[in-house]
């Protein structure tokens, strides 16, 4: 567990300004029930009034980010059973039109398994904005409901948009009739025309899922139902990207079915693609989900994405920004959500552009693990809501100017210590407010209760209130307009007073890949290839789409992989005790059988002996030298160029032999050596491309290099020399492996 600092320890700090103050008084006045305790009656009436009397029906709102919090914010948290006692809160019930421009990058669970198979963009975070976007008079039009039988008919929706097959016997007629996923109980409150709606879209997609051979294990059966408008609306053609017209189309059809206001619900793009993260140890490796996943134990320096074509920004977006009275971006993952969406061309030039609109940046409860529970600043510490700002200047062109007037943050200095414990856990901390540092890189740093006590006494749990953030943003707005409170403060974002200058960030780029096209890439290239037992092919494809840096090219190297019984395994452990390897004298990945009882060292072994077979038939001889001192010397021979089959080039093979510490002849230059002394550890430059290869991917398949390569959590400066030169050999080899193996520029 990390030990973290409370912001008040921290130099940065200083007390809160006049202006942070009285607002934070008057916003507690308006949230409290009935008041402050200790505010004179007549004052707290007054503002209370004031707020609840101001008119936001002609307000529009802006809402972007993804996951569960952009949804609880909107309209309440709709994958909770609680959800259907207050359905009709937060940012819908407060204002007249609310947009939500959802992250599309999602790869993970359901979403990740469609990805395998359609050429789509991810659809989670749309899935669950939709149905908490759910209007009742919008409801009571589309299904014809009657007022009273409004929340039986929420139940019905809320039970198929969250269900998930099972992942044992899924019952393929729940796609063709979602209803039977609803107790027979509730099913009677279904109306017709929802039935017969939700039929069309699931039997248009149930053929599709048998010809393509798809398990509906695990999968949500709303994603697969918004799946089927959208490609519907594309003229149900599965073989290529829907349209930005077909994306919209599938979502507004959606919208009307379930009583959700269309053309509200935008992705923020229709094109493809998927996050890279670059971390700050120099490793670069695609995959959202894996960033939760792969301990990497460094911070994230900054992400980007890759697209399969040039990212589509629809007018609509555009537009609705450029009108819009309030602008939040939500809670919600920073670089797999937030900054995703604020990276794509026009989006971040609209909000600035808009110089009305009140811009609130809602700060996260607590940390996320492989994301925020590291400080680029200053790893010893936890993680600050100025790090969130500063994560926004290093990832977003022209920084986090002009996108955030008020950064909301949740009072949670008065939590039972138990409640902290309980979250600690769980690898929870708290996201301290330094408000300071805040205001002195510009912004208006805003404590309140956005949490439940409710839920807090009773569940002992956290989350955003959807009706208190919503009359947190509505008082901002009404002390803006009558009170002049952020008077300044809604320009200051514009020039920052202290704190980093934006940075070049990175930018969205092109790959030309689907994924669904890159898994079909890489079955291709295993189909030519020998499983013993077959098994093993699905493991390697499975491994392939978690760690898609490998390349389909990667796959070139080996003609076989066979599990070789313990009586038959000749390997040596003098140097390791991996049980899988590349043999080139038949261009085989062999691993032992003891693998097959052990799932997690299997895929890590096969990844190792996958990486080693990069290297190929590169070695013509080897052998030790036994030196008269004790020491002994390990020599090999390189074969000619032409006589290789290696992933790398001549050039590039000398270079890597040379940073494993290989050194060459001078004399003959196909020849390299390395003196090793009784004592001295040494991994043979094949193993150690292997282990390499598996720790840059995922860093818990490649566990003994972490311990070599935490050399590199250190700044140069504070080391003594020979390890600062070690650090810059490490250093090499991960821009080595970045730039030659896996291909990030």
């Amino acid at each position: 567990m990390k030990t973290t600092r409370r912001p008040d320890e921290h130099s940065d700090d200083q007390p809160r300004s006049t202006t942070v103050s009285t607002l934070e008084r008057l916003l507690d006045l308006v949230l409290q029930e009935g008041g402050g305790a200790d505010a004179p009656d007549s004052k707290r009436g007054k503002i209370t009034e004031g707020v609840r009397g101001f008119s936001t029906r002609n307000k529009r709102v802006v809402v972007l980010g993804g996951g569960t919090g952009m949804s609880t914010i909107v309209g309440g948290n709709s994958q909770l059973p609680g959800w259907i006692s207050r359905p009709f809160v937060g940012l819908k019930s407060e204002f007249g039109r609310v947009d939500v421009i959802a992250c599309t990058t999602d790869d993970g669970g359901s979403t990740g398994e469609l990805l395998k198979y359609l050429p789509m963009i991810g659809i989670g975070d749309l899935r669950k904005s939709c149905v908490s976007m759910i209007r009742a008079a919008n409801l009571r039009r589309a299904c014809g409901t009657a007022d009273g039988s409004v929340t039986a008919v929420l139940g019905v929706i809320r039970h198929i948009f969250s269900y998930r097959f099972p992942a044992r016997g899924p019952d393929r007629r729940i796609l063709e009739d979602p209803l039977r996923c609803v107790p027979p109980t509730l099913r009677v409150s279904c109306p017709a025309r929802l039935r017969a709606g939700l039929n069309v879209l699931g039997r248009s997609l149930a053929p599709v899922v048998r010809r393509l051979g798809m398990s509906l294990a695990g999968h949500s059966l709303g994603n697969l139902l918004l799946t089927a408008a959208i490609f519907r609306e594309a003229g149900g053609r599965m073989n290529k990207p829907p349209s930005e017209k077909a994306v919209q189309r599938g979502l507004d059809h959606v919208a009307r079915l379930i009583g959700a206001s269309p053309g509200c619900l935008h992705a923020a793009t229709s094109t493809a693609g998927q996050l890279s993260f670059r971390y700050a140890n120099g490793v670069e490796v695609y995959g959202q989900s894996k960033a939760g996943t792969a301990r990497r134990d460094v911070p994230v320096a900054w992400v980007r994405t890759s697209y399969a074509g040039a990212p589509t920004i629809s007018a609509a977006i555009l537009g609705a920004i450029r009108r819009a009275d309030v602008i939040v971006c939500a809670p919600g993952s920073l670089y797999s959500s937030m900054i995703p969406v604020l990276q794509l061309p026009g989006i971040v030039h609209a909000i600035r552009s808009n110089r009305k609109a009140l811009k609130i940046l809602a700060a996260n409860f607590w940390i996320q693990e492989g994301e925020t529970d590291i400080s680029l600043r200053d790893e010893a510490r936890g993680f600050y809501v100025s790090d969130l700002l500063e994560a926004y200047n290093l990832n977003v062109q022209g920084g986090a100017r002009g996108l955030f007037d008020v950064v909301l943050c949740s009072n949670l200095e008065h939590l039972p210590g138990h409640i902290l414990r309980s979250y600690a856990l769980e690898g929870k901390h708290p996201i301290h407010l330094n408000r300071a540092r805040v205001e002195d890189m510009g912004f208006l740093p805003v404590e309140a209760t956005l949490f439940s006590s409710d839920k807090l006494s009773h569940a002992g749990v956290i989350h955003h209130d959807a009706g208190r953030f919503a009359l947190a943003v509505r008082t901002f707005m009404y002390l803006r307009e009558h009170r002049n409170l952020l008077k300044g403060w809604d320009r200051a974002a514009a020039a920052p007073r202290r704190g980093p200058s934006a940075v070049r960030a990175p930018s969205p780029g092109t790959n030309g890949v689907v994924l669904c096209a890159y898994r079909e890439a890489v079955r291709r290239a295993l189909s030519s290839k020998k499983f013993h037992p077959s098994l093993l092919r699905d493991v390697l494809l499975d491994l392939a789409w978690e760690n898609r840096d490998i390349q389909p090219a990667h796959l070139g190297f080996f003609r076989e992989v066979r599990v070789i019984a313990d009586r038959e395994w000749s390997r040596s452990v003098e140097w390791d005790n991996v049980l899988g390897y590349y043999d080139p004298a038949d261009r085989s990945l062999k691993l032992h059988a003891q693998l097959l009882r052990d799932p997690f060292r299997l895929r890590r072994d096969l990844l190792i002996a996958m990486g080693e077979s990069l290297l190929g038939r590169y070695i013509e001889s080897r052998r030790w030298v036994d030196g008269m001192d004790g020491a002994r010397r390990f020599e090999i021979r390189l074969r000619k160029p032409e006589q290789r089959s290696c992933w790398l080039g001549d050039r590039e093979l000398r270079r890597y032999l040379r940073l494993a510490r290989m050194v060459p002849d001078r004399s003959d230059r196909d020849f390299f050596r390395i003196t090793v002394n009784d004592d001295e550890g040494f991994l043979p430059p094949g193993l150690l491309f292997g282990l390499l290869y598996a720790w840059y991917l995922n860093n818990t398949y490649g566990g003994v290099m972490e311990y070599e390569m935490s050399l590199l959590r250190w700044p140069e400066e504070r080391l003594v020399p020979y390890q600062a030169k070690e650090r810059r050999r490490k250093d090499a080899l991960v821009r080595f492996f970045r730039e030659v193996v896996f291909g990030h520029g």
